[in-house]
C-alpha cells in the first residue's frame, strides 16, 4: 500500500506539539510494515535546526493563490532510523519565520494563504514525484483542505482518481477558522462556501472542510471519538461528525518506545526495566530531588507533572489541590511546563512559599521531562479534556503511576485502581470522573494511601501498567488496517466495515 502523510509538523523537524510527535513516528512505523509512504510538510526554519541533512530536488510548481502564481520547490530529507523520504514544501515567504503558527502570541496574519499553499504543494508533489498513493492521510485543519481538492478539482487528473483519504483530528478546539474573503485563495468555486460543506458562522473553516470531503476520519483515541460527537466537546461540529458517524473511528496514537523507554533512556540517572524498577526508580527519584532541591527521602510520594500551564489540563483544580497540600500533606511535587502566567506566577510564588514539598520548573526542557518520568511515583494528569494524552503513556512505560480523569485518551488508557481491577490484576493507575478539585483531592488520597500502605498493591499497579503496549508499532497495524478498509470501501462501495 502507497500512503502519503500529509502534516504540519513532524519530529525531528519541528514541532509545537504531540501532532509531531505521532507524525514523526507513525511512518517509520507504517514502513516496517511493509507500507511505502512517503511525509510531506512544510519547509520551517526549524528544519535546517534539526540536525538532519536537507537535499534539494529538481522538483518545483508554480501554483495559483487567489489571483496570484507563487513558486516553490521540494527539498528532502530521511527520517531518522528510517528509510522514510520526508519531502518539504520550500517557499521561504511563507515558511522561513521564527515559529511555525504564531509569534509573541499571535497567530500569522496569513496563516490561511500558508496553508491553502500548503495543501495545493502536496497534490504538486504528487505529479512531481511521479508517486501516486492509495491514500493521503491529512492531520489537523492545516491539511483539511486537501480532502476537497482532491475530489472537487484534482479527481479530474489522470492518477488522481483514485485517491483516497483520511482526515485525522488530533485536537476539536484548533480549526483553521479564517474570515470568508480568504475562500477565494483557495481556487474553489464560491458554490461551497456554505454551510454545509466550508463554511461555519459566517467564515471559512479548514477543519470542517477536511471532515465533509474525507472518505474517512479518525481521532486520536475511541473515547474521544464519542466525546465529540456532544456538544460539550463538538465545538459546534458535532452535527456533521454525528452525520459521518458511520466513517469516524478513534485510535490511540502510539509512543515512540525507541525515544520513551526507560531500559534506553540516556537522560536518566539509572536505566531500568520491569526486572529491576524498584532499585532504578529509586536511584532516579534520589537525583531527580537533589536535582530540584527537594529532600532526599524515599518514602515520600513525588507527584510529577509536566505540560501546558493550562486549564484544560486541569490547572484550576491542581491549584486549588496543591495550595490545600502544601501546607497539610507530606508529598513533594516536581513540575514542568509554560503557559497560562496567572499558574506560572502562582507556581513561582507557591514553590517560593514551600520549597521543601515544590519544585517548579517554569519553561520547557525535553531531559528534565524524562527525568521526572523516571523519577516520580506518580504523574497527575486531571483533564478537562485530553483527545489522546501521551504523558499517561511514558509513564506506564516508566512506572510512574498516572492520576487522570476519565476523559479522551486518558479513559481509554488507564484502568482505574479499584477492588475488582485490583483483583483481575487489569489496575494501571488512578482515575476520577467528576471535573472537580474535590474529586482529584479523593484520587491522589487514594494513591497516596496505595503507595504508603499497600506497597505489593502498588507494585503490582506499577508492573501491570509497565507491560503494557502503546508503542508506536502497535498503533500503526491500527493505521494501516484502517487504510485498508478506506480503500476498500471506495473501491468498492458495497464493502462494509
Amino acid at each position: 500500500m502507497k500512503i502519503l502523510l500529509a502534516t504540519s509538523e513532524a519530529t525531528p523537524f519541528a514541532k509545537t506539539g504531540g501532532l509531531a510527535d505521532v507524525c514523526g513516528a507513525l511512518p517509520a512505523e507504517l514502513r516496517r510494515l511493509g507500507a511505502e509512504i512517503i511525509v510531506v510538510m512544510p519547509s520551517y526554519r526549524q528544519v535546517f535546526d534539526a540536525g538532519v541533512e536537507i537535499h534539494p530536488t529538481d522538483i518545483r510548481f508554480d501554483i495559483p493563490i487567489g489571483g496570484k502564481i507563487v513558486d516553490g520547490r521540494l527539498l528532502m530529507a530521511t527520517l531518522p532510523d528510517s528509510s522514510v523520504p520526508v519531502y518539504f514544501v520550500d517557499q521561504p515567504e511563507y515558511y522561513d519565520r521564527g515559529e511555525l503558527y504564531s509569534e509573541n502570541g499571535q497567530d500569522y496574519e496569513d496563516n490561511a494563504e500558508r496553508f491553502i499553499y500548503f495543501s495545493r504543494a502536496v497534490l504538486e508533489a504528487i505529479r512531481g514525484l511521479n508517486f501516486v498513493p492509495d491514500l493521503i492521510h491529512c492531520n489537523d485543519w492545516q491539511c483539511g483542505l486537501i480532502p476537497a481538492l482532491l475530489k472537487l478539482e484534482y479527481r479530474h487528473g489522470t492518477g488522481f482518481e483514485n485517491i483516497a483519504s483520511l482526515q485525522t483530528i488530533h485536537n476539536m478546539a484548533y480549526q483553521g477558522s479564517f474570515w470568508h474573503w480568504d475562500m477565494l485563495l483557495t481556487g474553489l468555486d464560491w458554490r461551497h462556501f456554505n454551510w454545509r460543506e466550508m463554511e461555519f458562522h459566517g467564515r471559512m473553516n479548514l477543519l470542517k472542510t477536511g471532515l465533509v470531503f474525507a472518505d474517512a476520519i479518525n481521532t486520536v483515541s475511541p473515547t474521544y471519538a464519542r466525546e465529540i460527537r456532544e456538544t460539550q466537546m463538538g465545538c459546534g461540529l458535532e452535527g456533521l461528525l454525528q452525520h459521518r458517524s458511520d466513517v469516524l473511528c478513534g485510535i490511540v496514537n502510539g509512543v515512540d518506545y525507541g525515544c520513551w523507554n526507560p531500559k534506553l533512556d540516556t537522560h536518566i540517572a539509572q536505566n531500568y526495566g520491569l526486572a529491576n524498577w524498584k532499585e532504578g526508580k529509586a536511584v532516579c527519584k534520589s537525583s531527580l530531588q537533589e536535582q530540584l532541591q527537594l529532600p532526599q527521602v524515599s518514602d515520600v510520594p513525588l507527584v510529577g507533572v509536566v505540560g501546558r500551564l493550562a486549564s484544560q489540563k486541569g490547572w484550576d483544580l491542581m491549584a486549588t489541590v496543591m495550595e490545600r497540600w502544601a501546607g497539610t500533606q507530606e508529598v513533594q511535587w516536581a513540575v514542568l511546563g509554560t503557559g497560562d502566567s496567572k499558574f506560572e506566577e502562582w507556581l513561582h510564588r507557591l514553590a517560593k512559599d514551600h520549597p521543601s514539598k515544590i519544585s517548579a520548573t517554569i519553561g520547557f526542557s525535553n531531559e528534565l521531562a524524562h527525568q521526572i518520568e523516571a523519577g516520580a511515583d506518580m504523574f497527575l494528569m486531571p483533564s478537562m479534556y485530553e483527545p489522546c494524552g501521551l504523558n499517561q503513556l511514558y509513564s506506564l512505560k516508566y512506572g510512574t503511576i498516572p492520576i487522570v480523569r476519565v476523559t479522551g485518551g486518558l479513559a481509554d488508557t488507564v484502568v482505574d485502581a479499584n477492588e475488582q481491577s485490583i483483583a483481575d490484576g487489569t489496575a494501571t493507575g488512578f482515575a476520577f470522573d467528576d471535573y472537580d478539585s474535590y474529586a482529584l483531592e479523593n484520587t491522589l488520597h487514594r494513591a497516596c494511601r496505595t503507595y504508603c500502605d499497600s506497597p505489593d498493591i502498588w507494585s503490582g499497579i506499577v508492573e501491570t501498567g509497565m507491560r503494557n503496549d502503546w508503542s508506536s508499532a502497535a498503533t500503526a497495524k491500527r493505521y494501516l488496517e484502517l487504510y485498508g478498509e478506506i480503500t476498500q470501501r471506495i473501491a468498492n462501495p458495497a464493502f462494509s466495515h
